[in-house]
């Protein structure tokens, strides 16, 4: 129940960015909760735009739909992200750079657009390729896939897919980067901090509910 408490500022941000290091107690990184909040508003944005323009006939160029899941997982994407961090210890500069590739994807393919059925399978794959653009050593398709709920065969494929939409460019510089983290980073201190706190609440809500589902569906298997 951390995550609440943690320090919502500019400063917080940058010293996560550049001089993070995981330990056992470590807190989230705010980056965690800053892409959270991006990505919910810019789905919340996508929205409004699937109801009130042709957005419907865009979506339907096959490319844009490789991420696209059966339904959507029952899962908010900050605690999925909390997810991929804990079982993955990918440092914050990979979510930054993640951040990038979903920003250059959404440019270069005008038909793309950020969704409850593909949010998550794009995160595990743009987190997987950031990470093993960043990372000195990382773990196995196979163990992205576990953590992200997809069989390797599926991940594997997502990466491919990803890889030929963005034409394999995959290069961030320093310049790019650090705008990148300026952007975050206003995010936090222009009005940002406010929804970022919502964020964090709307997660920490939910699995509270789900908790105690879980200990009310345990008490009647026993009654039963």
């Amino acid at each position: 129940m951390g995550s609440p408490t943690m320090s919502i500022s500019p400063r917080k941000l940058r010293s996560d960015l550049y001089s993070y290091t995981y330990q056992e107690d470590s807190s989230m990184p705010l980056v965690i909760s800053v892409l959270a909040s991006l990505i919910e508003r810019s789905m919340a944005r996508n929205e409004r735009i699937a109801r009130s323009s042709k957005w419907a006939s865009l979506s339907k160029e096959a490319r844009a739909r490789v991420f696209d899941g059966l339904e959507a997982p029952d899962m908010t994407i900050q605690s999925f992200l909390e997810r991929i961090f804990r079982y993955t210890r990918a440092g914050p500069s990979v979510y930054v750079i993640a951040y990038v590739y979903i920003d250059r994807l959404c440019q270069n393919h005008s038909g793309f657009r950020i969704s409850p059925c593909n949010v998550h399978r794009l995160l595990i794959t743009t987190i997987m390729v950031a990470s093993k653009y960043v990372e000195d050593m990382n773990y196995r398709n196979s163990y992205f896939a576990r953590v992200g709920g997809l069989t390797t065969k599926e991940l594997n494929k997502l990466e491919v897919d990803f890889l030929f939409m963005m034409g394999f460019k995959l290069h961030v510089n320093v310049s790019v980067f650090e705008s990148y983290c300026c952007h975050l980073e206003r995010e936090v201190s222009i009005g940002g901090g406010y929804q970022i706190e919502k964020t964090l609440r709307c997660a920490e809500e939910i699995k509270l509910r789900q908790c105690v589902h879980g200990r009310y569906d345990q008490i009647a298997r026993i009654t039963l």
